[in-house]
């Protein structure tokens, strides 16, 4: 009998086992999904957030409830899941629509909230922040906010169609081959003394790297966006590339006062256009805040500065070692100060450690572009003419390949994800038209 009963309470142990596994007690994730987490709470301009925390996450890897860590940073995003989730924010231009792709990176905005100023809906190659959560490679995310503003608007003055190059409000502004030119089809159609407005990423004091150019805004007031300089707290001023910026009168957003510092980037809006160079604002703002918590998985686009070493550079001001990075783009050596880079990686001690590195224009080289759309085809006239997103796309040029189905199968509804290199006068150029299911 000694047998048996041994049997029976072996069984027993396995069932029990298989039970609390079953239960979470185990922790295993579930395949086929990321699980990237609970409804995530964010939060909001003023302490304390405003997050939901409802939810739960994919398959069995969902936290229970979350709330906001009152963090003004917007990263106040729970713990959500086990293991293969991390909290995030990403700053940079969206590559896409369909959710949203920053950077590279596609993040479902089904549970999102967004602000968009200066625009009524967000648009490619507008500058953004993403906050929410990331596998640890980088590949998907859930976005719980996204948050867009312009950056310049004015006045161009010195353009320089050669160098790429022209002057809004006192900062010079640079293009390359992934800027949006949202009605225009070129700098070179852009009129000197016409007012622009500009969405892009800040790079060394006083210069902007455009990701999207509009040449006929419905919007007037002028707005300029920079690393303060010079800051003067007895008079209330400081400088903004080559503007002197009066801020006594002005009221403020996602910042205050005596937050003010040399280096740090802000947006000044105003209601008249400078005089010379001096600017009076109505409104100081904070740019995208960029979370500096231990653990937190960061995506940051722009220019680097204070270059050192490949261990030791900025990107948008903030400290970035990619000494062990995965480098793709370009040759490790064209690492410098101007060249454009798409970042990932982690916080840890003020620095973030880069995982993944791409670089995406070199000064004198260029780099590539690549703009994507995911969705239903809607206002269908031709293959040149249709939307994806709200996005116009002509999808008749020569080069433009299709697969799962032929032009004859752009229709009205039809799910497709659009490919395309550049967005002249406001029109996605296609590259490649793929039919979904």
């Amino acid at each position: 009998m000694k047998t048996p009963r041994r049997l029976l309470l072996g069984l027993l142990c396995a069932g029990l086992t298989v039970l609390l596994m079953s239960c979470g007690g185990g922790g295993g994730a579930s395949s086929g999904n990321l699980g990237l987490g609970s409804g995530t709470a964010i939060g909001g301009e003023g302490p304390g957030g405003a997050g939901t925390g409802t939810g739960t996450g994919g398959d069995g890897n969902g936290s229970g409830n979350t709330a906001s860590n009152g963090n003004t940073d917007g990263s106040g995003v729970g713990s959500g899941g086990t293991g293969v989730t991390a909290d995030a924010a990403g700053i940079g231009a969206a590559d896409g629509l369909g959710s949203i792709i920053l950077n590279g990176l596609r993040y479902n905005t089904d549970t999102a909230t967004f602000t968009i100023e200066d625009a009524t809906e967000l648009q490619i190659g507008m500058s953004a922040r993403v906050a929410g959560k990331v596998d640890p490679d980088f590949t998907r995310g859930i976005a719980t906010q996204v948050v867009s503003g312009a950056e310049l608007r004015g006045a161009v003055s010195r353009i320089d169609v050669k160098a790429g190059s022209f002057v809004v409000m006192g900062i010079n502004v640079t293009i390359d081959a992934a800027t949006v030119w949202a009605d225009a089809s070129g700098l070179a159609s852009v009129a000197d003394g016409s007012l622009v407005q500009v969405w892009g990423l800040p790079g060394a004091p006083g210069t902007l790297r455009a990701t999207r150019v509009q040449t006929a805004p419905t919007l007037t007031a002028p707005l300029v966006t920079g690393a303060i300089q010079n800051l003067n707290v007895m008079n209330q001023t400081f400088t903004l590339g080559q503007l002197t910026v009066s801020y006594g009168g002005a009221g403020f957003a996602g910042i205050d006062a005596a937050s003010l510092a040399n280096g740090v980037i802000v947006r000044a809006r105003g209601t008249a256009a400078p005089v010379g160079n001096a600017f009076t604002a109505t409104q100081v703002q904070g740019w995208y805040a960029i979370p500096r918590s231990n653990g937190i998985a960061l995506q940051l686009a722009g220019d680097i500065t204070d270059f050192v070493s490949r261990g030791a550079f900025k990107v948008l001001g903030m400290p970035v070692d990619a000494t062990n990075a995965q480098i793709t783009g370009g040759p490790v050596g064209s690492l410098g100060n101007g060249v454009k880079v798409e970042v990932d990686g982690f916080m840890s001690g003020g620095v973030l450690v880069v995982k993944k590195l791409r670089i995406r224009h070199v000064p004198g080289t260029g780099g590539p572009a690549s703009f994507t759309l995911i969705g239903a085809i809607g206002g269908y006239v031709s293959p040149a003419n249709f939307r994806v997103q709200g996005q116009p796309v002509d999808a008749s040029g020569p080069g433009t390949t299709f697969e799962n189905g032929t032009a004859a199968n752009l229709a009205n509804g039809q799910r497709v994800t659009v490919v395309g290199d550049r967005v002249v006068d406001g029109v996605l150029i296609a590259q490649r038209v793929t039919f979904n299911p």
